[in-house]
């Protein structure tokens, strides 16, 4: 009973923040859920802080809502295979090496960045905060969100090749920021220093065992797909593919975000050529499309929710605000040096280097790896960074990405 209250309140207050975001304030979707979420979050809390009464029961739920399970489980393998569901894998394939760079390199240049930097900030505050977390906080940030990248770039109107790349990187590095994530976090809780061999083979078993069992998962569900002509029953074995794909991933200690790209990619183009009828195709997309939009109005009244649970002080909010600019030039740097690497061999478009800076949004992975870390001041520190950069991310960047590709 307890879930379906925590539903039953998340698609409530996300049709009524649809509503009035389409009547009245005008923003783009998912920015204008955010935006008025965060609003009312901020009158519980002034309202709290005034000492004028507020829904405790309201307030325990939000409490109660295991945000890190809630997207890394519950909603993200829909949302991944929705996004990958419409990429051109031809042209993906077109630019693959510097998407590929941009997705694994790209992020451990950014953890490196991110971490050294806030290491530097958080000790002239006077937070003591270890390397490692600092690092953690590093992984946390650098990986777009695919989420926030997708939904934005629909409307942005960026050159082709700008767009794929920047679709692609988003789709493949939240999967490698996890993993950097995770190898780290096992570091900083563990007790023990991993060797350089242990962290490449357990970066080896989640991205490429990810990306193979993705391969076979989606193969499968092809042959499947084929040998039927019933929109419904095709319906239901894409779903069962990112369910059951997703939950075999975990259960394998693979990735389970890039197993569900790589399904994706291979249902959106092969499948789409070869296995669906026209009338299939179109309900397909309707479908998938629908969905997401629906889980994408939830997550971002979701991540407005979270300001609840962000611990404000001085110290913390002024370590925040300082993380956006170090994460913009982290963002700028492990962009630039791939860029200036591949220049003599790939043509890029001009101003490239910033609306990929620029345009690398930040969302709910971020704030689930955050809300993910073993309770302690190092969460605190961290979730409060976290979200302020998110943030800025979305509410921001996400507003004025589209002027900046004008331009």
């Amino acid at each position: 009973m307890e879930l379906f209250n925590v539903f039953s309140v998340l698609i409530t207050l996300a049709a009524l923040f649809a509503y009035l975001n389409h009547r009245f304030i005008k923003l783009p979707d998912t920015i204008g859920l955010m935006f008025i979420s965060l609003i009312m979050s901020l009158g519980l809390l002034i309202l709290g802080k005034l000492g004028i009464g507020t829904d405790n029961q309201f307030l325990d739920l939000i409490a109660g809502i295991d945000f890190n399970k809630t997207l890394m489980v519950g909603m993200l393998g829909f949302m991944l295979f929705a996004g990958a569901l419409h990429v051109n894998i031809n042209e993906l394939s077109e630019k693959k090496l510097e998407v590929g760079i941009f997705a694994t390199f790209g992020v451990i240049i950014s953890t490196i960045s991110i971490g050294t930097l806030t290491y530097l900030v958080v000790g002239i505050l006077g937070i003591n905060l270890k390397y490692i977390y600092c690092l953690l906080f590093g992984s946390i940030i650098s990986p777009t969100d695919p989420i926030a990248v997708l939904g934005i770039l629909k409307k942005a109107g960026a050159p082709k090749s700008l767009e794929i790349k920047i679709a692609g990187e988003s789709l493949f590095n939240d999967g490698i920021g996890v993993v950097v994530f995770i190898a780290l976090l096992g570091i900083a809780t563990g007790g023990h220093n991993m060797t350089y061999g242990e962290v490449s083979l357990f970066f080896l078993k989640e991205a490429i065992g990810g990306a193979v069992f993705g391969i076979m998962a989606g193969w499968a569900v092809y042959l499947l797909l084929k040998s039927v002509d019933n929109y419904q029953v095709e319906i239901l074995l894409t779903l069962a593919l990112v369910t059951g794909g997703y939950a075999l991933a975990l259960a394998m200690h693979i990735s389970g975000p890039i197993t569900i790209v790589v399904a994706g990619l291979l249902i959106g183009n092969h499948g789409r050529r070869f296995a669906m009828s026209e009338k299939t195709r179109e309900n397909i997309d309707k479908f998938w499309e629908l969905l997401d939009e629906i889980l994408n109005a939830v997550l971002f009244v979701l991540i407005g929710l979270e300001l609840l649970m962000v611990t404000f002080s001085t110290s913390y909010l002024l370590a925040g605000i300082i993380a956006i600019p170090v994460a913009l030039f982290s963002r700028f740097t492990s962009i630039g040096i791939p860029v200036c690497l591949l220049r003599f061999r790939k043509k890029f478009s001009p101003g490239v280097l910033r609306v990929m800076t620029w345009g690398g949004l930040r969302g709910g992975i971020s704030i689930a790896l955050a809300l993910s870390l073993p309770k302690g001041y190092e969460r605190e520190i961290i979730l409060t960074m976290t979200y302020m950069v998110v943030v800025f991310s979305i509410l921001v960047q996400g507003l004025t990405v589209k002027y900046l590709i004008k331009a």
